[in-house]
């Protein structure tokens, strides 16, 4: 059972700042800022490609709900969105989850790293995706 199932179940404490019978959510223990919170559905689903869409929208919904709380209630500024799909990418843990960073000017936070395609790159790669 992975290490979020075991927060659903109980088994783990976890700081929860909301739960119904399909979400929960609650602050990340290492937080890149005070506030940072993940979103999980209940049910285990390793990924984004793996949840039902009906149930992904569901969770969504929740995600803005606790973006909307983080401003109301800690005054930050505003706040990132991610959901780190795969090992690759940053997953941690193979239990889908979004992070809710709350950002606030100059907290040092860098966005991410932009470059510019090289010729031809963009035209085959939309070649391949919608081919």
């Amino acid at each position: 059972m992975c290490i979020f199932c075991q927060i659903v179940s109980g088994e783990i404490p976890s700081y929860k700042i909301y739960e119904d019978d399909k979400t929960l959510a609650f602050l990340d223990i290492k937080p890149v800022s005070p506030g940072h919170t993940l979103v999980i559905p209940k049910i285990h689903y390793k990924n984004l490609e793996e949840i039902p869409e009906a149930e992904l929208a569901e969770t969504v919904v929740i995600v803005k709900k606790i973006g909307r709380l983080l401003k109301e209630k800690l005054g930050v500024a505003g706040y990132n969105v991610c959901e780190n799909n795969d090992p690759v990418a940053g997953q941690e843990v193979a239990h889908l989850h979004f992070h809710i960073v709350p950002r606030e000017p100059g907290d040092g936070h860098a966005a991410w790293r932009q470059r510019e395609y090289q010729p031809d790159v963009a035209t085959e790669i939309l070649k391949k995706l919608t081919s």
